[in-house]
């Protein structure tokens, strides 16, 4: 696979630089923007000069605001030159006026008004009322995620090429999704989309986070070279990435539970709101992903679900791994947690009698076919970590601790968590693209084999998984495998690169055309070239809920979906260790144990490096990445302090595998972010004998419990 410089590498001469002027209010109108004179090498941009669509491919968000302003630093406009110091010089000149609505802004779900409703659903099956009514004990749970910085090795940015003779431009940027940023670019200067090229930049670790902002970025600065006809390299400054580029986004879960006489799940209720700020980007996928999630794996012919995704005067929120998935597993397998806490059975018994099984039906529609290895997979992970019987040690330390208090306490505290969640690849919905992505190879004469796609990846890892599938298939050198990426002007359109597409859908059509290719070499004159494409396999969404309750399903959601996404599940069970300090309160891990089900791995280095890598993403997100919105502003941390974890930070991390030979490959990527949240606020949960609820989960927090079980002791 060829290399690719990063995004601030890249310095064709001549070159101007472009800097974003943003809105200084969370919502209200644009009444103008006071320029002073520019000498003629400068030029301030604004939406009155966009040629053609203000608005990004299959997004409601605005290149540049025109009258409404929607958040805190939404780009109003771009000031580009030849000079970066006089450039900041004349923009710190600029003063944009604006007027705020009379209304207050909404940045919470609860503070939202009418019409800030991005998408709903509304579903159940069953008789949820008369299953509570009969049970034996209810149990309810409110459960919070907080945002997360996706924290890139470089900041957001583009390099716009204008070539004068064809008015054409090549965009040199770090996305996942190079077709995006071409269709987006073509329809905003209203030119054919032959006209524009995208090669992507080294993305580095992105955790989903560029692909669909870089697009943006992409398009100020195509949209100042095609108006300046030069070359314009925009790059944001680490403080602007981290206020105004996309988090993951804030979720708020309620879970009521009807349990019988024996401790089963009879009936659950459910109520999901998330948080996606300005513009509602992936606002169905991202809330029926949380909703599959806060579903989880628990079996139950009762069911009753509603969800919401809200717009707020926030920055646009975002998917960070898992699209939202993560958010709604954090909550049901807390709340799982939580269940066996008050029925005082081990977290991982209660799974294992109460989870999905071959036959059943996940939430979306699409059956269980293959027998979920939950049982075998929370086996594993205990006994990696010796999870039974440090549960049970732990229990009678917290038992005995009831009376004693928590602040009387020398040494630190310890409990032990379990979790497990599964993961579908690919999206659920198509945009305009619907769908139809391919890839391209060709059998050349001297014997190698060239693979074209639009695919990008942070390493070249799939250059040595396709050429061990080449090498295997068509016996030919893995090193005679190339792969040509990144562009757009070369290879057909791939799909954005995120939920484990790569390792699966492309992987599939790369392994599809070579079987094609094998069939054809013998009979026709090499090269040989051969395409193939996916095609989602639609079905109704939230269809066929509870098979075994004909006609009781409730579905407002009225969209398709692809069926592929799901068929293919991946499964993972997690175990944290955690000790508190009792000085500092500070939560530290004494280790992570992961057992996953991925199918077929291709490589196992990789896919260690790759859990491993979302291990340690997931724990930041936890107990160590703090940052929040203060009336529409990130405050606390800043850019240049903001906490990751770091080397000395990371816990001992074990991995094992259910090796499935037999099964095709498939994603695992986010499979921690499902499990390991849960796991550990769970851990820290059976340590200070409190049922904390909420990520990330702070020193303070459980100080506060502590204090709070103190007093709860006291005579």
């Amino acid at each position: 696979m060829e290399s690719v410089p990063f995004t601030g590498d890249i310095s064709p001469k001549p070159l101007l630089y472009g800097l974003t002027l943003r809105s200084p209010v969370a919502g209200g109108r644009l009444r103008k923007i006071e320029c002073p004179r520019l000498p003629s090498s400068f030029l301030l941009v604004t939406a009155a000069d966009i040629p053609g669509r203000n608005a990004l491919e299959d997004f409601p968000v605005p290149v540049l605001a025109g009258d409404k302003l929607s958040y805190i630093g939404e780009p109003v406009g771009i000031l580009a030159g030849p000079d970066q110091t006089r450039l900041k010089e004349y923009a710190g000149r600029i003063r944009v006026i604006a007027e705020e609505d009379g209304e207050a802004p909404a940045f919470t779900c609860h503070s939202v008004k009418p019409g800030m409703i991005l998408a709903e659903r509304n579903i159940g099956s069953g008789d949820t009322g008369a299953a509570f009514a009969r049970a034996s004990a209810v149990i309810s749970g409110e459960y919070k995620t907080g945002i997360q910085e996706h924290w890139y090795a470089e900041p957001l940015g583009a390099v716009a090429l204008y070539t004068p003779e064809d008015t054409q431009i090549t965009i040199r940027t770090a996305t996942q999704w190079p077709y995006h940023v071409k269709h987006s670019a073509a329809a905003l200067l209203d030119i054919a989309p032959s006209r524009i090229f995208v090669e992507s930049t080294a993305i580095g670790l992105h955790m989903d986070g560029k692909i669909w902002y870089p697009s943006l970025v992409s398009c100020h600065a195509a949209l100042a070279a095609f108006i300046m006809k030069k070359n314009v390299r925009l790059i944001l400054t680490r403080e602007e990435d981290f206020l105004y580029s996309p988090k993951r986004n804030e979720s708020e879960i309620q879970i009521r539970s009807a349990l019988g006489e024996k401790g089963e799940l009879l009936a659950l209720e459910i109520n999901v709101e998330v948080n996606l700020g300005a513009g509602g980007v992936f606002a169905g996928e991202i809330l029926d992903q949380t909703c599959l999630g806060a579903l989880g794996n628990c079996r139950t012919e009762n069911l009753k679900l509603s969800g919401k995704a809200f717009e707020t005067n926030l920055p646009p929120q975002g998917p960070l791994s898992g699209f939202g998935l993560a958010q709604g597993f954090f909550a049901m397998e807390r709340h799982i947690s939580r269940i066996a806490d008050v029925l005082r059975v081990d977290p991982g018994e209660w799974r294992k009698n109460n989870h999905t099984g071959r036959g059943g039906t996940l939430a979306i529609g699409v059956p269980v076919k293959e027998n979920p290895p939950v049982e075998q997979l929370l086996d594993t992970a205990a006994s990696m970590s010796d999870y039974s019987r440090k549960w049970a040690s732990y229990e009678l330390l917290r038992q005995s601790r009831k009376k004693d208090g928590v602040y009387e306490q020398r040494e630190p505290l310890r409990g032990i968590g379990i979790a497990s969640a599964w993961q579908g690849s690919g999206f659920l919905y198509a945009g305009s693209d619907k769908g139809l992505y391919s890839v391209e190879l060709t059998l050349e004469k001297n014997g190698s084999l060239e693979i074209k796609t639009s695919m990008v990846t942070s390493n070249n890892s799939y250059a040595r998984i396709w050429g061990n599938l080449a090498s295997e298939i068509l016996a030919i050198d893995a090193g005679m495998v190339r792969i040509i990426s990144g562009h757009t002007e070369r290879v057909p359109d791939s799909g954005p690169a995120s939920l484990s597409r790569n390792i699966t859908v492309l992987t599939r059509l790369v392994e599809s055309a070579c079987l094609a290719i094998r069939k054809l070499r013998f009979r026709d004159p090499l090269p040989i070239t051969v395409r193939r494409s996916s095609r989602p396999a639609k079905g109704t969404a939230w269809e066929g809920l509870i098979p075994a309750v004909p006609g009781s399903l409730r579905n407002d959601a009225g969209v398709l979906f692809d069926k592929n996404s799901l068929s293919r599940l991946s499964w993972a069970a997690a175990v944290v260790e955690v000790e508190i300090d009792p000085v500092t309160y500070t939560p530290g891990i004494r280790g992570v144990w992961l057992g996953v089900d991925g199918g077929k791995i291709l490589l196992e280095e990789r896919a260690r490096r790759c859990l491993k890598a979302e291990v340690i993403q997931a724990l930041g997100w936890t107990a160590l990445e703090h940052p929040r919105y203060e009336e529409g502003r990130l405050g606390g941390e800043k850019a240049d302090d903001y906490n990751i974890p770091g080397l000395e930070a990371i816990p001992p991390i074990s991995i094992d595998f259910i090796w499935n030979d037999t099964a095709d490959p498939r994603g695992i990527g986010e499979l921690p972010s499902g499990c390991v949240p849960a796991a550990f606020v769970q851990a820290a949960s059976q340590a200070m004998d409190h049922p904390f609820s909420k990520i990330p989960l702070t020193a303070l927090d459980i100080w506060e419990a502590g204090k709070l079980k103190k007093k709860e002791n006291s005579p």
